[in-house]
C-alpha cells in the first residue's frame, strides 16, 4: 500500500521526524517497509521562463528554436519540439545541471544549433500530465521562480501489511498507528453524522450471512465533472488515476478510513435494492470491461428487475456506474463477510482495492462513517443533497470480546522493562478502552486482538522490543527430537555441498502438465510410494496452472532447476533439496500425508574440464549411488529394481535391505525435452530413515592382525538375476571367515557366440580372514567352496 506523508500530515504532525526515523519506528513495530520515493518537482534548478521568440529551426521541419527569458538577466536559446505554446507564455525551463532522475541537462547541439537547457512538459518533471506538450504555467507565475516554491512535493511511502492488520490500510489507521509510536496527539477530525432509517422496501439483504449491514444513501442532482486540484493531487500522489468528483471521492475515503465504497447511478438501478445470490452460470460484466460467469457462491449486488449491479465488495457493473451524465447517485456503504469475498475473488481472478480489503476484515462498526464522510464530501464538491434518511439493512456484528491484561504476566514477558501506566497508555493510543479489573475493550478495526498475549504484544512491539533487557541466561534444555533433525539435516546440506552438490528451493505447488519444460510437473514425480488414484493432493482453487497440485515429490523441482541450468550452458549438474511432499495413501483414504524427504539429482560431467582431466567422465548410476553411501557410513547400499512408470531405469533404495527411497534415470525422450545431452540419474530418499540409520553411537572394529587371503569366482546366471539377489544369498550364508566381497566384472554377448544371449557372466572377488590366526589355504578353500555351493542351491547360478 501508498502512503503519502503529506496526507498523514494532515492527521499527525510529523514534521520533526526523518524519513528514516518513521522507517525504523513502523519496521521495528512490525509494518514493513518496502521503499520510498519522492514526487513533486525534482531540481530547483527548474525555474519559471517566458517565451520570447520561437523560429523554425534551420535543418529540422518539427523543431523550433525559441529564446526564453527564465530570469537571467539575458534570453537563453533553446530547441523545443513541443507544439502548444506560443510567444509570451510562461513554461518550466530545465537550467543546464537541473536532475531529472536519470539524466541531468546540459548544454547541447540539436542538429547543429546549441540548445542551453530543455523547456518541459509537467510529466518530465514530476508533476501531472493534464495536456500534451509543454506545461503552460500561471499567466502571473514569476519569472526565474524555481518550481519547488510553486509546487508541493511529497514523500510516498511503501508499506507491505499483514493480513491480520486491515486496520492499517487507510491513511487514518496508520496515522493512528504512528502516534502510539511516536507519542504524538492526532489532530482532532470532526466526523459527519448521516440521519438514518431502517430500510424496508428500499433495500433487501437475501444473504444475510454474507452481507449482516448493508446501506443505501441517494444524493439528487450532483453535476459530475473533473475533481478539484486537492483531491486529484492527493489520488495521483498514491498512484491512483482520477476518473470524476464521485468516483474520486468514494476512492479518497476509502484510503482516508480504510472502508470502500462505491457509488450508483440511480437512473440505472430500477427499483429496490437486492443483496442477492448469483444463479448459477449468471454473466456479469465488470466495470474493467471483462465477462465472468458466476456461480451460487458469488454475492451480488441487483435491482428489483434482477440486473446485476456489482459483484458484491469486488468490483462495480459496466452499466451502473457514475457518468459525466449521472444527475442522482446511490452510494453504498455495508459489511461483507471476509471468507466469502475472497472465495469470489479468487474464483473470478477480480480483484480490486475494496476486494483487498473486505477479504482481510473491514471494520464493521466503520460503515456509517464512510458513508457520511463520502455524502458530505459529494454535496460539497459535485453539489446536490442528500435525499431523505440513509436507508440501513440489517446490523452490523459485533467481532471483538473484551480481554483481560494479566498483568503477573506482563511484568513477566516485558522483564520489567515498563511500567503499568505506561503499558496502558500504549494500548489507549491504539484505541482501545480500558474497563474494571484491568479488563480492555477492544476496538471493533482490532479483530487480531483476541487473548491476553495479544495485549502482551502489543505493549512490546510500541515500548520496542530493543528495550526489553535481557536478564536470564538461557536454562538448558534436553535436545528435542527436533533439535536432532535440525541438526542433522545441516549436517548432511554440508556434507553434500562438500560432495560438489548445490542446494535448491522449489516451491511446493507444481503442474499436473505443463508444456514448459522449466516448470515443475508431476510426469517426473518419484515418489517412495507409487501413487494410487486418489493419492494426489490437489488445489481446490489453483492461482495458475503451474500450481495446481501439492508435489508428492521434491523430484520434478530439480528437474526443472537442471532444466534452466542447461539452457544456460551448465555441463555438470549436482542438486538437492530438502523439504516436506505431501500425498493421501491407499487411493485416498489417508489425507494430507506430509514426509520430509531428501531429494537428489546427478548429470554430466563429473569434475570440470581442466589441463589434468581433459576429457572429464560423464556421471552414471554409480556415481549417485555412492553420495548415498557416503550419507550412510555404517549402513549397506544397494539398488533393487523396480519397474516405475515415466522412467527408463527405476529401483527401490535400500539400506542393509531396507528400503528408503527411490532411484530413477530420466527417459531419453524427457532428457530430449529438457535439451540434455547426458543421463540425468535421480533419487528420492526418506529423511528420517535416513537420520536413524545414520545417527547413534559408531561401531569401531580394531585393526586386523592377521592377513586375510582372497579368492575369485565367475559365475554365469540368467541375466534377468539382479545383483541383489547374489549379495543378499552371500549375507544368508553367512560365512564366518568371510569379511568382504565385491562384484569386479559382468560380462554378456547379445550375439550368443561366447554366452548365451539369455545369460550373464557375474565376477565376484571374496576375502577371507580370521580374528585369531593365520588361515591355511585348505581352510580358506573350506569356506570358499561352501559359499559356491549355496550360491549355486539358492539363486541357481553356475560356477565357470
Amino acid at each position: 500500500m501508498n502512503v503519502s506523508f503529506n496526507w498523514l500530515n494532515d492527521h499527525l504532525d510529523l514534521s520533526d521526524h526523518s524519513l528514516e526515523q518513521l522507517d525504523d519506528l513502523l519496521t521495528f513495530a512490525g509494518v514493513e517497509v518496502e521503499g520510498t520515493s519522492q514526487t513533486g518537482v525534482p531540481s530547483d534548478k527548474i525555474v519559471v521562463a517566458q517565451i520570447v521568440e520561437a523560429v523554425p529551426h534551420p535543418d529540422a521541419d518539427k523543431l523550433k528554436v525559441t529564446k526564453v527569458d527564465a530570469g537571467e538577466g539575458e534570453l537563453r536559446q533553446i530547441v523545443c519540439g513541443a507544439k502548444n505554446y506560443k510567444v509570451g507564455d510562461k513554461v518550466p525551463c530545465c537550467l543546464p545541471g537541473a536532475s531529472l532522475g536519470d539524466f541531468t541537462i546540459g548544454e547541447t547541439k540539436m542538429r547543429g544549433v546549441e540548445s542551453k537547457g530543455m523547456l518541459a512538459g509537467a510529466g518530465e518533471i514530476g508533476l501531472v500530465d493534464e495536456e500534451d506538450g509543454l506545461m503552460i504555467l500561471p499567466a502571473d507565475a514569476e519569472i526565474g521562480k524555481p518550481l519547488v516554491e510553486m509546487f508541493e512535493s511529497d514523500t510516498i511511502i511503501e508499506v507491505e501489511i499483514t493480513p491480520n492488520r486491515p486496520d492499517l490500510l487507510s491513511h487514518n489507521g496508520m496515522a493512528r498507528e504512528l502516534s502510539a509510536l511516536t507519542g504524538k496527539a492526532r489532530k482532532p477530525f470532526d466526523q459527519p453524522v448521516l440521519e438514518t432509517t431502517t430500510a424496508t422496501a428500499a433495500v433487501k439483504i437475501s444473504a444475510e450471512e454474507r452481507c449482516p449491514l448493508y446501506t443505501a444513501t441517494k444524493i439528487s442532482g450532483v453535476k459530475v465533472t473533473e475533481s478539484p486540484a486537492w483531491l486529484k493531487t492527493k489520488l495521483e500522489a498514491i498512484g491512483l488515476r482520477p476518473i470524476n468528483n464521485v468516483v474520486d471521492i468514494t476512492n479518497f475515503v476509502l484510503h482516508e478510513l480504510g472502508h470502500p465504497l462505491h457509488a450508483f447511478d440511480a437512473a440505472k438501478v430500477e427499483g429496490s435494492l437486492d443483496i442477492r445470490l448469483a444463479a448459477d452460470g449468471e454473466k456479469f460484466a465488470a466495470l474493467d470491461g471483462g465477462e465472468v460467469e458466476l456461480n451460487s457462491e458469488d454475492l451480488l449486488i441487483s435491482d428489483a428487475a434482477g440486473n446485476a449491479l456489482a459483484l458484491a465488495g469486488i468490483m462495480g457493473g459496466a452499466h451502473s456506474g457514475v457518468s459525466e451524465g449521472t444527475t442522482d447517485v446511490i452510494l453504498e456503504s455495508a459489511y461483507f463477510t471476509p471468507s466469502f469475498i475472497r472465495r469470489s475473488s479468487r474464483r473470478t481472478t477480480l480483484s480490486s482495492d475494496s476486494s483487498y480489503r473486505f477479504e482481510r476484515g473491514s471494520d464493521p462498526q466503520a460503515v456509517l462513517n464512510a458513508a457520511a464522510l463520502a455524502a458530505k464530501l459529494i454535496v460539497e464538491i459535485a453539489g446536490g443533497s442528500i435525499e431523505g434518511a440513509t436507508e440501513v439493512a440489517g446490523e452490523a456484528p459485533v467481532l471483538t470480546q473484551p480481554v483481560t491484561l494479566n498483568i503477573a504476566k506482563l511484568e513477566q514477558l516485558m522483564g520489567g522493562s515498563i511500567t503499568l501506566d505506561a503499558a496502558k497508555d500504549i494500548l489507549t493510543k491504539l484505541g482501545l478502552t480500558e474497563g474494571a479489573d484491568n479488563l480492555w475493550e477492544i476496538p471493533s478495526y482490532r479483530l487480531d486482538l483476541q487473548r491476553h498475549i495479544d495485549l502482551v504484544e502489543e505493549i512490546a512491539r510500541v515500548h520496542g522490543l530493543d528495550n526489553v533487557e535481557s536478564r536470564f541466561v538461557g536454562a538448558y534444555v534436553d535436545e528435542s527430537d527436533v533439535d536432532k533433525a535440525y541438526d542433522y539435516q545441516l549436517q548432511l546440506k554440508q556434507q553434500l555441498a562438500a560432495l560438489g552438490f548445490y542446494e535448491t528451493q522449489t516451491i511446493k505447488l507444481i503442474a499436473e502438465h505443463s508444456n514448459d519444460n522449466m516448470v515443475a510437473q508431476m510426469c517426473d514425480a518419484l515418489p517412495q510410494r507409487p501413487l494410487m488414484d486418489g493419492d494426489l493432493v490437489k488445489v481446490a482453487l489453483p492461482l495458475s496452472e503451474d500450481h495446481a497440485v501439492m508435489r508428492p515429490s521434491l523430484v520434478p523441482g530439480l528437474v526443472a532447476v537442471a532444466a534452466r541450468n542447461i539452457r544456460q550452458g551448465r555441463k555438470s549438474l549436482r542438486f538437492f533439496e530438502m523439504g516436506k511432499q505431501f500425498r493421501n495413501a491407499g487411493g485416498g483414504k489417508a489425507k494430507d500425508l506430509e514426509a520430509e524427504s531428501l531429494s537428489l539429482l546427478i548429470s554430466g560431467t563429473d569434475a570440470p574440464l581442466n589441463w589434468a582431466n581433459k576429457v572429464p567422465a560423464i556421471a552414471d548410476l554409480y556415481d549417485l549411488k555412492a553420495v548415498i553411501a557416503a550419507a550412510l557410513p555404517k549402513a549397506v547400499v544397494q539398488l533393487k529394481e523396480r519397474k516405475r512408470e515415466g522412467f527408463i531405469l527405476a529401483a527401490d533404495v535400500l539400506a542393509d535391505g531396507k528400503p528408503i527411497g527411490a532411484f530413477a534415470q530420466l527417459t531419453p525422450a524427457r532428457c530430449r525435452e529438457i535439451d540434455a545431452n547426458n543421463p540425468v540419474y535421480v533419487a528420492e530418499l526418506d529423511l528420517s530413515k535416513l537420520q536413524q540409520l545414520a545417527t547413534g553411537v559408531e561401531k569401531v572394529d580394531p585393526l586386523p592382525q592377521f592377513p586375510g587371503s582372497s579368492r575369485d569366482a565367475a559365475m554365469e546366471a540368467p541375466i534377468t538375476l539382479e545383483n541383489a539377489a547374489i549379495e543378499n544369498a552371500i549375507k544368508k550364508h553367512n560365512e564366518a571367515l568371510l569379511v568382504d566381497f565385491h562384484c569386479f566384472d559382468v560380462f554378456t554377448d547379445a550375439t550368443g557366440e561366447k554366452l548365451a544371449a539369455d545369460k550373464k557372466s557375474v565376477a565376484y572377488s571374496f576375502t577371507y580372514r580370521s580374528a585369531d590366526k593365520t588361515l591355511k589355504a585348505k581352510e580358506v578353500d573350506q569356506a570358499h567352496q561352501a559359499l559356491l555351493d549355496y550360491l549355486a542351491k539358492s539363486v541357481k547360478v553356475t560356477f565357470r
